[in-house]
């Protein structure tokens, strides 16, 4: 059973999402908020293993109730960003707070799940739109230290940089020969070298090391 937490300042729209969730197969809606610090607190009481966040909230916004999040309790809560426009000002902050990925609020319903499912799972979650937008960004943004990658194994390095392109645990274990439990070892081990709360952010520090280029993945 995946346990979700749903964020969201407009009660209509948090209520869609969940009266649909709370629908689907092996999905239990264990905790609903209005603002980030409701947020914050209904997460720590509940603990959930997925959290649908938006991102424009009183108090304070989703960002920072990502941050807040991801300094208490790492990678066990994955955080779905919910945004309206398929790229803000927001975004890239979000995705360094440890947020797991993103969601435009028109996705179509059964995408919804999916999302939901794939990172309870382990998997990041970009969407389309999102990650071409965000990639510009790696172009402009400040280069991380190539120091820190050198604590990584060659399989880390390999397996990080299929993660950048996109790749499941599923697809980057059947593209190694290795089992999907070996390679969501893998990526916790590297995450945790690296300090990263979030496959995400993994995503980013790929991309701002050079170890992949955005030309060539910008679609």
């Amino acid at each position: 059973m995946i346990r979700v937490v749903v964020a969201d300042d407009q009660p209509l729209v948090r209520v869609g999402f969940v009266t649909f969730l709370g629908a689907q197969p092996g999905i239990e809606i264990v905790g609903e908020a209005g603002d980030g610090a409701e947020s914050v607190r209904v997460i720590s009481e509940t603990v959930p293993d997925v959290v649908l966040m938006d991102v424009r909230m009183p108090a304070f916004d989703g960002i920072e109730a990502t941050r807040r999040i991801a300094t208490m309790f790492g990678s066990r809560i994955a955080v779905i960003i919910l945004t309206t426009f398929d790229f803000d000002e927001y975004v890239f902050s979000a995705l360094r707070a440890g947020a797991s990925g993103f969601l435009l609020k028109d996705t179509r319903p059964e995408d919804l799940v999916q999302a939901v499912r794939a990172v309870a799972s382990g998997d990041a979650l970009l969407a389309p739109a999102v990650t071409k937008r965000l990639i510009k960004e790696f172009v402009r943004g400040p280069a991380v230290g190539l120091g820190e990658l050198d604590a990584l194994t060659k399989r880390e390095n390999e397996i990080m940089v299929l993660v950048a392109r996109g790749l499941s645990n599923s697809e980057i274990a059947e593209r190694c020969h290795l089992s999907e439990a070996t390679v969501k070892t893998h990526v916790n081990r590297l995450m945790n070298k690296l300090e990263l709360s979030s496959r995400a952010q993994v995503v980013v520090a790929a991309y701002e090391a050079g170890l992949v280029v955005p030309s060539r993945f910008s679609g």
